[in-house]
């Protein structure tokens, strides 16, 4: 494959790969990938204490009083400092202006972290979700975790939720839903590496075409 000038984002269903394969997608197209390092990115940008992104990562924080809290010990503040914006916000601002930076050093692949949104103005940006068979992710955590299945599923369905809300809250679109990306994957039917190969496909003809009319 040609060498592209493409920004991957990916959103995934947990269980269904999509790290994996934003990974592999990555070293296919020896470009950049970033998942968890955008959070010591956007840390050391905004001078937020990282564990803190970690703490809010892909999980909206709806009280006011806890990132008030949260806020001044962030930012080595007494309590009596007053903010104007909760801690929540401005952590994902800072996630924010962290991937427009990133995505601005050039090609890559993004994980989460409502990367499309944040560059959905970027011409060259293709914004990718992942999902599976809820069986198939049962199986996947369990084995990577060690887990029952019913402890999987839990898993599952509580995470997903988490960033179902993250993505709602923060964007003007809706998690997991087809007309929120460009391309939507079943992981379950093509497996790992045919999810990959279907993607590089995708990308290879968006390259080549300049301008699609409908």
């Amino acid at each position: 494959m040609k060498k592209t000038n493409a920004i991957i984002t990916i959103g995934r269903q947990f269980g269904s790969g999509g790290r994996e394969i934003g990974k592999l997608l990555a070293d296919e197209l020896h470009i950049a990938f970033y998942d968890k390092e955008m959070l010591a990115i956007a840390a050391k940008e905004s001078g937020i204490c990282e564990e803190l992104f970690e703490t809010h990562d892909e999980k909206p924080t709806n009280s006011f009083l806890y990132s008030l809290v949260m806020d001044t010990y962030s930012m080595g503040c007494s309590p009596n400092t007053l903010v104007d914006m909760p801690l929540n916000h401005k952590i994902f601002l800072a996630q924010f202006d962290a991937i427009k930076k990133i995505a601005n050093q050039g090609p890559c692949v993004l994980v989460g972290r409502c990367a499309d949104y944040a560059l959905e103005s970027y011409e060259n940006r293709i914004s990718v979700f992942i999902h599976a068979n809820l069986n198939d992710r049962i199986k996947r955590i369990a084995h990577i975790y060690n887990l029952s299945d019913a402890k999987a599923k839990d898993l599952i369905l509580k995470t997903d939720k988490k960033r179902a809300s993250y993505y709602n809250y923060y964007s003007n679109k809706k998690w997991a839903s087809a007309d929120s990306y460009d391309l939507c994957m079943d992981s379950s039917k093509l497996g790992i590496i045919g999810t990959v190969n279907a993607i590089l496909s995708y990308i290879e003809v968006k390259d080549s075409t300049k301008e699609i009319k409908f």
